[in-house]
């Protein structure tokens, strides 16, 4: 019977080298997170002034579809 545990053997993280893993592990993480979240959440100016240039010569009225109420604050006073 034929073993092969050369390529195949589990490598056990003690001490530095499991720090070391869950470091870089944190750290992707929070590089892959920040400029899709923490980011924007900053600087929320630059986001609606991007949002308002980019919505600008469109009426809403006009392509609600369904002839359906545009969307209005449900927590707003009501008139």
């Amino acid at each position: 019977m034929l073993q092969f545990y050369n390529c195949c053997t589990m490598v056990n993280l003690h001490g530095w080298r499991y720090g070391m893993f869950v470091g870089c592990l944190v750290g992707f993480i929070s590089a892959t997170v920040y400029p899709i979240i923490i980011y924007p959440m900053m600087n929320i100016d630059t986001y609606k002034k991007i949002q308002a240039e980019n919505r600008k010569n469109i009426k809403q009225e006009e392509i609600q579809p369904g002839n359906m109420k545009v969307w209005s604050d449900p927590f707003g006073r009501k008139s």
